[in-house]
C-alpha cells in the first residue's frame, strides 16, 4: 500500500467534513498577532508514511497498525510513539529496537516524497507576505524534520529557521501536552514576552500568550496550546476524528477539515488577496 492509497481512503469522509466541523467549532473574536504551526499531520502528510513504515515492522508478525492504535501516537515523541505501538502487540516477540530500526529504514526512503497537506502553502505564503510573525513547534526530532522538509523549502523556508523541535535540548522542554514547545517558540524564536513554561505568568504575559494562534492536528497539541494560554484550531486526521477521542478538558477554539477552510480575517489577520 502506498501513500496515495492511504490518503485517498479518507476522501469520502473529507468531502462532508467541512460543513459538519464548522458547526462544531467556536469562532474566536480575537486579533491574532503571531501564529504557531505543528508540523506532522498538520503541514505535511508524514502520518501516512509513518503508517507504511510501521506496518513494514509488523508484517513479519502478521500484525497491522490500525488508526485506533495510531491515534495514541499523535503529538508524541518518536520514542513514546514506538513504546505505544510495541506495547499494543504483547503477543509478539517484537522489540523496541527491531521496530524502530525497520520503521526508520522505510521512513528514510520515503521522507523525500512527503507532500504538503491542503491549504498549507497558500496560508504560509500569505502570512509571510504580510509579515505575520510565525514559527513551527514540532515534537519531531530535528534531523527527521530536516529530512521530511528538505524538498519543501519554498514553504518551510518562509519560517526563516524559526522551528523548535522536540529534541532541542538547550530549551529543556517537556513534550506535548505540556505547553513548553509553544511557549518556547513564541518566546525564544519570536521574541514575545510570554514567560517561561515553569514560571507563573504575569498579567502582561498572559495577555501576550492570548495573542497567539496555534494550528494542530493532535489532541495532545490542542492541550498544549490551551495550556500555553493561546487560541488553537484543530485540524484532525478524519480517521482519528471518527474514533471520537477528543475526550479532553481543553477544547479547541475551532475545528476545520483542512487548512483550506481557514478564514484569516475572522482572526484579525489580513484576508487572502483573492477575496
Amino acid at each position: 500500500m502506498n501513500v496515495a492509497t492511504l490518503r485517498s481512503s479518507a476522501s469520502a469522509v473529507l468531502f462532508t467534513l467541512p460543513l459538519i466541523l464548522k458547526l462544531l467549532g467556536t469562532m474566536a473574536q480575537i486579533k491574532v498577532e503571531y501564529v504557531l504551526f505543528d508540523m506532522d499531520g498538520l503541514m505535511i502528510d508524514s502520518e501516512s508514511i509513518f503508517m507504511i513504515a510501521a506496518n513494514e515492522s509488523l508484517k513479519k508478525y502478521g500484525k497491522e497498525l490500525t488508526w485506533d492504535i495510531k491515534a495514541g501516537c499523535l503529538g508524541k515523541s518518536d520514542i513514546e510513539s514506538a513504546k505505544h505501538i510495541v506495547s499494543s502487540f504483547p503477543d509478539t516477540a517484537l522489540t523496541m529496537e527491531e521496530f524502530v530500526t525497520e520503521r526508520d529504514r522505510v521512513q528514510l526512503a520515503l521522507w523525500p516524497t512527503t507532500p504538503l497537506l491542503p491549504g498549507v502553502r497558500k496560508l504560509v505564503l500569505h502570512l509571510k507576505k504580510y509579515n505575520i510573525p510565525m514559527a513551527v513547534a514540532t515534537s519531531s526530532r530535528r534531523r527527521k524534520m530536516e529530512l521530511k522538509t528538505a524538498h519543501l523549502q519554498d514553504v518551510i523556508g518562509c519560517f526563516d529557521g524559526k522551528i523548535v523541535c522536540g529534541d532541542d535540548e538547550q530549551y529543556g522542554m517537556r513534550g506535548k501536552p505540556w505547553p513548553d514547545l509553544f511557549l518556547t517558540a513564541a518566546g525564544e524564536l519570536l521574541g514575545r514576552d510570554v514567560g517561561k513554561p515553569l514560571d507563573t505568568p504575569t498579567e502582561p504575559q498572559i495577555k501576550e500568550r492570548s495573542k497567539g494562534l496555534v494550528f494542530e492536528d493532535a489532541t495532545a497539541g490542542v492541550q498544549a496550546a490551551k495550556r500555553a494560554g493561546m487560541s488553537v484550531i484543530w485540524v484532525p486526521e478524519p480517521r482519528v476524528l471518527a474514533l471520537d477521542r477528543n475526550n479532553i478538558e481543553e477544547k479547541p477554539d475551532l475545528i476545520l477539515g483542512s487548512l483550506e477552510e481557514f478564514v484569516p480575517e475572522e482572526w484579525g489577520l489580513p484576508p487572502y488577496d483573492d477575496k
